[in-house]
């Protein structure tokens, strides 16, 4: 028998070069009712995520999707030199209203794994953040038609943060690392791996 195969949502940040193959995917989701959110978005990565991901770009299509498996089936079809990322979503820790339009994403992991404790003590901290709306726990699979030369050892280690706020992305990056500072001061080794400043909506929400 075959194994059941589970479905995440989740977001896909994928580098966007105004090229066809860009405007040809960022146009297929704009009409996907897989695709919830669709936002254009600059990336900055950390120096650990970039010693292992060297191809990277600037200008990412950051997309909220509801199926995983179709958001593969799109990208191997429109695969890049530089990697996109699929972070799938397991769990929730949290999602509540908060002042302001959600204009920044920030992406972390754990370095020494996850459990009970770690989601109890992430869900805690965070959710005394006044412009953290959303929380959440997964994983992340990239695609790349040039296969990383180091595996990332923190894939299923993934800590997402949707930011809510009306102050600059600048201001909302540095709320974003003292709240990493935070986390780490509890002894939860919480690194950055990217902080996506969301630019442009492209998508009116999927009622």
């Amino acid at each position: 028998m075959s194994e059941l195969q589970l479905s995440f949502s989740g977001y896909v940040c994928v580098p966007y070069s105004h090229n066809h193959q860009s405007i040809e995917l960022k146009e297929l989701w704009e009409h996907s009712k897989n695709i919830e959110d669709l936002h254009f978005v600059t990336g900055t990565f950390s120096s650990d995520a970039r010693s292992f991901f060297p191809e990277l770009a600037n200008h990412y299509l950051l997309a909220k999707f509801i199926d995983n498996e179709k958001i593969y089936s799109d990208l191997k079809k429109f695969n890049q030199e530089n990697t996109s990322f699929v972070f799938n979503i397991e769990d929730e820790l949290f999602n509540h209203e908060v002042d302001g339009e959600t204009n920044f994403l920030s992406v972390y992991y754990l370095e020494y794994g996850r459990g009970y404790d770690e989601y109890q003590e992430i869900a805690s901290l965070l959710v005394k953040k006044n412009q953290v709306e959303t929380a959440c726990l997964g994983n992340m699979v990239t695609f790349s038609k040039i296969p990383p030369k180091f595996k990332f050892p923190y894939s299923e280690n993934i800590v997402l943060m949707e930011v809510a706020s009306e102050k600059s992305h600048q201001s909302v990056k540095k709320y974003c690392e003292q709240t990493k500072r935070d986390a780490n001061r509890r002894g939860l080794t919480l690194t950055n791996f990217l902080s996506l400043s969301l630019l442009e909506n492209l998508k009116s929400k999927v009622k």
